[in-house]
């Protein structure tokens, strides 16, 4: 495993490594950065959708990615902290990325702020137009992007420049709090001014009317080694200052989230559109997407062996853990607890654990389900030899076979279908939580499905939701046929 991992990073340092924030209008930019790349001729790696923006900054310091899109009031607010008074200064900004190692290409023409957003008819009917009247109605249910919830530029500062009253505030997927505002089941989130759904669902932009919203900027953040390894790449990619405009962002948006055409596809229009100003060839977009087949297959290998090397690893480490747990109980209680407090761990929390220790991608979310699998395994083993009846232990000795002989040719045999149970347990549960590795770039299943959830795109839901079912069901399957072929019939549970 650690072989494949030093040879996948190797192989991941022979491309320029474009990331995109988990939201519409990043992945499309980071598609636009990607397919420059390419296009002058640089190997350009995209990692979709990575995650946040923590997530996104800490792996361009941390050098696992490259270059990521973001905007600047997230960058003085939120992620480099230490500016002070002057963070608002574009070039105090630019130095201190620089002290970093970090350099900044743009902005690139449009300002993303945030805003506060209701659909007209309900501001209408209240008579709210700016977020100071949101003092009057401490009915309103609020519902705000989980990151905007905690972020120092989000609801917290929000609430006390305004001294809003509203307690019924709850974290969201950004994505989903718009279908809440739709339904009626919210009155109010945030939004980024170059989202499609502001006029696809008729909301009013509440005036910032106590300027509490700093400004936006969009550019591109990269590390400056990676500018000296790609020459060509960063001065294609520089064509892109002031490049697009915020009607032009808008326009794209909608493409991808109203008229449901891919990233890459709006990508490749507006490169190819812009071809001559950028110095690059025409992209075709046929070449940026595959077809439906082709991803399922990529997404369910990424997904296959994920699940494999994590519970090889683990039936590895666990079988002698449950052997040790059935030979010494006292220790045995210390082993069943050890690896019961890791199973307690929230699986989105466990993955996030990984990344201080092992960056993004496959490895962390690996670990991850390593740990996961632990449990099952240890327990069902402790339990299948703890069941064996002393006198068959006894009746084995007292023909003189040694201990080591006697669990070989006895105790295991006995507790196979005990100990394949765990495993079976193990690897269907490896299997559905092995979709949350998507959310640290480690691809899988759960690529299309939280693409889809973004993009409110049910048959793209599907594409990793039944797949990841039928391969929950096969793993179930061959599980029981193994049962069958090693356990007699008299000994299966």
């Amino acid at each position: 495993m650690l072989f494949d991992a030093r040879v996948s990073a190797g192989d991941e340092r022979d491309h320029l490594r474009v990331a995109s924030k988990a939201f519409t209008e990043s992945v499309i930019l980071g598609e636009i950065a990607a397919q420059l790349g390419s296009a002058a001729g640089t190997p350009t790696q995209h990692r979709r959708a990575l995650g946040g923006s923590r997530l996104c900054w800490d792996a361009l310091l941390g050098g696992e990615i490259d270059l990521y899109p973001e905007y600047t009031g997230t960058l003085t607010q939120e992620l480099v902290r230490d500016l002070g008074p002057a963070g608002a200064d574009a070039a105090a900004l630019r130095a201190a990325l620089r002290g970093r190692g970090i350099g900044v290409i743009g902005p690139l023409g449009f300002d993303n702020t945030y805003a506060i957003g209701m659909r007209a008819v309900v501001a209408d009917a209240r008579g709210i137009r700016s977020l100071s009247d949101l003092r009057s109605h401490p009915d309103l249910r609020f519902g705000f992007s989980n990151e905007f919830m905690n972020r120092r530029d989000g609801w917290p500062g929000l609430a006390a420049r305004y001294a809003l009253p509203q307690t019924t505030v709850q974290g969201l997927d950004h994505d989903l709090a718009y279908r809440g505002l739709r339904d009626g089941r919210l009155d109010a989130t945030d939004l980024y001014r170059t989202d499609a759904e502001i006029r696809r669902y008729d909301l009013r932009v509440l005036a910032d009317d106590r300027g509490f919203f700093p400004r936006y900027d969009a550019v591109l953040v990269y590390r400056l080694d990676a500018e000296a390894r790609w020459p060509a790449a960063f001065a294609t990619l520089r064509h892109l200052q002031g490049a697009i405009d915020a009607p032009a962002m808008i326009a794209m948006n909608a493409q991808v989230k109203l008229d449901k055409i891919a990233e890459g596809t709006v990508a490749a229009a507006f490169v190819s559109a812009h071809a001559g100003s950028f110095g690059a060839a025409t992209v075709s977009a046929a070449a940026t997407t595959g077809t439906r087949a082709r991803r399922i297959w990529q997404h369910t290998r990424e997904h296959l062996l994920l699940v494999a090397v994590s519970l090889l690893a683990a039936i590895a480490v666990a079988l002698p853990m449950g052997i040790l747990a059935a030979r010494r109980p006292r220790l045995g209680q210390l082993l069943l607890a050890a690896v019961g407090v890791v199973q307690t761990i929230p699986s989105l929390a466990l993955l996030v654990f990984m990344i201080p220790l092992l960056g993004i991608g496959a490895l962390p979310a690996t670990a991850a389900l390593f740990l996961y699998s632990l449990l099952p395994i240890v327990r069902n083993t402790h339990a299948g030899l703890r069941a064996i009846a002393p006198s068959v232990r006894d009746a084995a000795a007292a023909l003189g076979l040694p201990p080591l002989a006697i669990l070989w040719q006895i105790e295991l045999p006995l507790a196979t279908g005990t100990i394949l149970a765990g495993i079976k347990s193990a690897a269907v549960i490896n299997v559905g939580t092995a979709t949350l590795g998507a959310l640290i770039g480690a691809g899988g299943l759960g690529q299309p499905i939280f693409t889809g959830i973004r993009l409110d795109d049910l048959p793209l839901i599907l594409e990793g939701a039944v797949p990841a079912s039928v391969l929950a069901l096969a793993v179930q399957g061959v599980f029981d046929l193994m049962d069958r072929a090693a356990v007699p019939r008299g000994l299966r549970q």
